[in-house]
C-alpha cells in the first residue's frame, strides 16, 4: 500500500498486528492442517490405484416372482390354462465393476467384469414360463462367474464426432440414442427387458465393432456403426468371424428442437447365422425371433422411431414403435417368402415423485411380432403362417432412492396372450430389485 502511494495510518497497522497475535494460534494451527493434508495427498499419490482409472460399481439384489399359467407356443392348439408356470420366488443378483480409464480427460476406455447368478433355468424366459417376454431387464450373468462383459474405447475427433471401437459389449444402444431416459438403465431403469427402449433397433447382434455420432450444432446428431456378434468376431473359421458371422449395421437421425424434446429415426439392417440368437436377443416370441427357425439365417431390414417429451419438471412421456421385414437366406437361389416385424411402446413418467430422485413409471405395449407372408415355397415342407393374435406387456413401477447410492425398485408388469397367442392366459411378473451403486 505504501508502494502504491496511498496511505496508511498508525491505527491501522496497530490493528493488523494485533490481529495477528490474537490469531496466532489459530495461524499456527491451519499451517499444520495444511502440512498434513500435504502429506496425505502426497500418500494418496504414491499409492493410487492408478492416476488415469476410476472404478464404477453396480450390484442388485432382486427378489421376483411369476404368477399364472405356462404360455404355449404361437398358435399351440393346447390349453395351457391347465398347466401352472411352476416358478418359484427366487432371490438373485448381477454385479458389475467398471474400470473407466481416461488418457485424455475427455475419452473413455471402459473394462467391465461382471457377474451374476441367472442361467438358462434361472431365468424366467421359454424354460421356466413358456416364454421369453417375461424376462427381467437384468438377467445376465450365469453362476456368478466373472466374465470381462464390456471392452471397448470411446474418443472424441474435434469438437463434433464421438468414436467408439471394442471388441466385446459394445452393442447398438451404446452408439443410437435410446430416447427413453428413465427407463433405459437395466439397473435403475426398467424392470422388464422389453421396456428398455425401441426393441425393433436397439436390439440385434452385436459385441464387436465400431460405431460414430457427429453432433451438428445443438439441434441435430447423425450416428452410424456396424458391429457384430461377439462371439463371432474372434472366431476365423468359414462363416463366422467379423464380417461373415451375425452383424448388425446401421445409422440414426436425432433433433432435438428444445432441451426437454428428442426425436430420433434409426435404421438397421441385421442378420443372423443359423442356430445363432434371435432377431431380438431373444425376448419375444420364436415367430419374431426365429421367422423361418432357428436353423435358417435370417436377414432383417428395420426402421424404428422414438420420442422423449418431458413436459414439465415433473411428468415425461416416451413413445417408440418400428417395423421391419424379414427374408429367409438359404442360398439356394429360391423365393422363401417373408415375414413383417412389428413392435411398439408407450410410457409416463412421474418425476421426484415423494422425494427428490424417485420415479414412478407406467408403461405399455406391444412386445416384437412377426407376422408371416404366404409367398413363395416352403421351407422344410411347410407353408408360412400368418399370426393374428397379439401380446401385450404393461408395466409399472417406482424407484425410491434411499440415498445417492442405494435405490429399491418395487414392481409388477403383466405378459397378456404370451406369445401372441390368445389361447395362453396372463403371465404377471412381481418384483422387488434393490440397486447399489458406488
Amino acid at each position: 500500500m505504501i508502494q502504491e502511494n496511498v496511505a496508511v495510518l498508525k491505527e491501522d497497522i496497530d490493528t493488523l498486528k494485533r490481529l495477528a497475535q490474537e490469531f496466532e494460534a489459530e495461524l499456527a494451527a491451519l499451517g499444520g492442517r495444511v502440512d498434513n493434508l500435504e502429506a496425505r495427498v502426497s500418500f494418496l499419490e504414491d499409492h493410487q490405484f492408478s492416476t488415469t482409472t476410476k472404478l464404477k460399481g453396480e450390484v442388485i439384489f432382486s427378489v421376483a416372482d411369476t404368477f399364472g399359467d405356462f404360455a404355449d407356443g404361437v398358435d399351440d392348439d393346447d390349453d395351457s390354462s391347465s398347466r401352472d408356470d411352476g416358478t418359484q420366488t427366487v432371490l438373485q443378483d448381477r454385479v458389475r465393476l467398471n474400470f473407466e480409464t481416461s488418457f485424455t480427460g475427455e475419452d473413455l476406455l471402459r473394462t467391465r467384469l461382471q457377474a451374476g447368478n441367472f442361467s438358462g433355468g434361472n431365468r424366467f424366459n421359454n424354460d421356466t414360463t413358456g416364454t421369453n417376454m417375461t424376462r427381467l431387464a437384468y438377467d445376465d450373468g450365469t453362476d456368478n462367474d466373472v466374465t470381462i462383459n464390456d471392452l471397448w474405447y470411446r474418443f472424441p475427433v474435434g469438437e463434433s464426432l464421438t468414436v467408439w471401437a471394442g471388441p466385446s459389449g459394445l452393442d447398438l444402444d451404446d452408439v443410437f440414442s435410446t430416447v427413453n431416459p428413465y427407463l433405459a438403465d437395466s439397473g435403475v431403469g426398467s424392470l422388464s427387458r422389453y421396456a428398455r427402449y425401441n426393441n425393433m433397433v436397439n436390439r440385434g447382434p452385436g459385441g464387436a465393432g465400431a460405431g460414430a455420432k457427429f453432433e451438428i450444432g445443438e439441434k441435430f446428431y447423425v450416428a452410424a456403426t456396424y458391429l457384430a456378434d461377439g462371439g463371432d468376431a474372434p472366431d476365423p473359421s468359414e462363416g463366422n468371424g467379423l464380417f461373415n458371422g451375425s452383424f448388425s449395421t446401421g445409422g440414426q437421425i436425432g433433433f432435438l428442437p428444445t432441451e426437454d424434446i428428442e426425436l430420433a429415426a434409426t435404421y438397421v439392417y441385421s442378420y443372423r447365422t443359423a442356430g445363432s440368437d434371435g432377431l431380438f436377443g431373444d425376448i419375444s416370441s420364436s415367430d419374431a425371433e426365429f421367422p423361418f427357425g432357428e436353423d435358417v439365417p435370417t436377414a432383417a431390414h428395420r426402421i424404428g422411431l422414438s420420442a422423449s417429451w418431458k413436459i414439465t419438471e415433473i411428468i415425461h412421456l416416451g413413445a417408440s414403435g418400428g417395423y421391419g421385414t424379414a427374408d429367409a437366406k438359404i442360398g439356394d437361389g429360391l423365393d422363401r417368402g417373408g415375414a413383417d416385424l412389428w413392435t411398439w411402446n408407450a410410457n409416463v413418467s412421474f418425476l421426484d415423485l415423494g422425494k427428490e430422485g424417485a420415479v414412478l413409471s407406467l408403461s405399455g405395449g406391444l412386445p416384437p411380432k412377426g407376422e408371416y407372408i404366404i409367398d413363395g415355397d416352403v421351407i422344410g415342407g411347410n407353408n408360412f403362417r400368418r399370426v393374428d393374435d397379439q401380446s401385450y406387456i404393461i408395466q409399472a413401477q417406482y424407484k425410491f432412492p434411499i440415498n445417492d447410492n442405494i435405490f429399491i425398485t418395487p414392481g409388477a408388469y403383466v405378459v397378456l396372450n404370451p406369445n401372441h397367442d390368445d389361447n395362453n392366459d396372463p403371465l404377471w411378473v412381481g418384483v422387488i430389485r434393490t440397486t447399489f451403486k458406488f
